[in-house]
């Protein structure tokens, strides 16, 4: 395995009510998740911006998948973010895929870059004639199958170009994972609700996996 000793990550943070954390973030360069499930989608001053689909929350809630409401986020702010994820289905395996599939041509009309959701089950070769420039990857999955596979996505990522997003980061060790796999960002909520983990995690997303 190749380590990651030049660049590092791009961190970016679940969207926060907080002013001082908003701030705080803001000043260390993070980039904000945004989702149609969230508080609210102004970007408040970010300069790097994501919209997610809000498949997680709803299947926490139990709920199904609101695509009309993803719609209308998709069409209000579409345009300017930097990337949005697909719908997709949790634990959804191949119907997932589907789902994403069919929504890629739309999202890919309102944004410049599109990432399919992928979890556990899935390979990095299924996905070699689908991403490039403007579609990538956002490795969600369990936590032991996100972190035994994420090198795996990194390495597509660099033999594609496509970007590859890592969900649901909130530890130094995930954030020193994700620079060893060599990924372009992740996110996570630990910075976006308590500012004094930001200092810590904001060091770690800076180093290599060496230091770790």
């Amino acid at each position: 395995r190749i380590w990651r000793t030049d660049v590092t990550a791009h961190p970016f943070a679940s969207k926060t009510t907080t002013r001082r954390n908003r701030d705080a973030l803001i000043a260390a360069g993070w980039g904000v998740m945004i989702s149609p499930t969230g508080c609210g989608l102004d970007t408040d001053g970010f300069s790097r911006v994501a919209l997610d689909n809000g498949a997680w929350t709803f299947f926490q809630k139990g709920l199904p998948f609101d695509e009309t409401l993803f719609r209308k986020t998709l069409e209000h702010v579409g345009h300017r973010v930097d990337w949005c994820v697909a719908p997709d289905i949790v634990c959804g395996g191949d119907e997932s895929l589907a789902l994403s599939m069919r929504w890629l041509p739309r999202c890919l009309d309102e944004c410049q870059q599109v990432l399919i959701a992928v979890q556990n089950g899935m390979e990095p070769h299924q996905f070699e004639h689908i991403v490039g420039p403007r579609i990538g990857v956002f490795v969600g999955g369990d936590t032991r199958w996100k972190e035994d596979t994420m090198a795996d996505w990194g390495g597509l990522g660099l033999r594609t170009g496509c970007t590859v997003h890592v969900g649901r980061v909130n530890t130094m060790r995930r954030i020193a994972l994700c620079n060893a796999a060599r990924v372009s960002s992740f996110d996570g909520t630990s910075a976006s609700k308590y500012n004094v983990t930001l200092p810590k995690l904001d060091n770690a997303r800076k180093q290599s996996a060496f230091n770790f």
